[in-house]
């Protein structure tokens, strides 16, 4: 995540910083009105990246979820297969992958007008 963010900071034109230095532009104002309008699209993918990393864990709820109340989505739709060991109901595995899989689509396509919009805009007209 830093390093993508450190290239995207990166690949922001010097020449705005100068134009901001010579304007009187503090730091903290620098970053606010420069920088993060810029980054804008960098960190809604590294957001959506990271809940994807969160929502999708399946070996930390394994491990430390002991009770069966509280097990995510995706440690019960792995049960299934155990529960239905000899016949595995693959409709309701679907169902449930279904139902895994709509926040993290919900995430995208909220952030998604942001990460296009931030790729249309650049600082300086070459």
């Amino acid at each position: 995540m830093i390093f993508f963010l450190r290239q995207n900071l990166t690949s922001i034109p010097s020449a705005l910083v100068e134009a901001a230095k010579i304007d009187g532009c503090g730091y903290f104002r620098m970053y606010y009105q420069i920088f993060l309008p810029l980054m804008k699209g960098a960190l809604m993918t590294q957001i959506i990246l990271w809940f994807m990393g969160i929502w999708n864990d399946y070996l930390a709820p394994t491990i430390f979820i002991q009770d069966e109340d509280w097990f995510t989505l995706q440690v019960v739709i792995r049960s299934f297969n155990s529960y239905y060991a000899v016949n595995s109901d693959y409709p309701l595995i679907m169902a449930a992958s279904v139902l895994a899989i709509l926040p993290t689509l919900l995430l995208f396509f909220f952030f998604q007008r942001y990460i296009i919009e931030s790729m249309a805009v650049s600082g300086v007209k070459g």
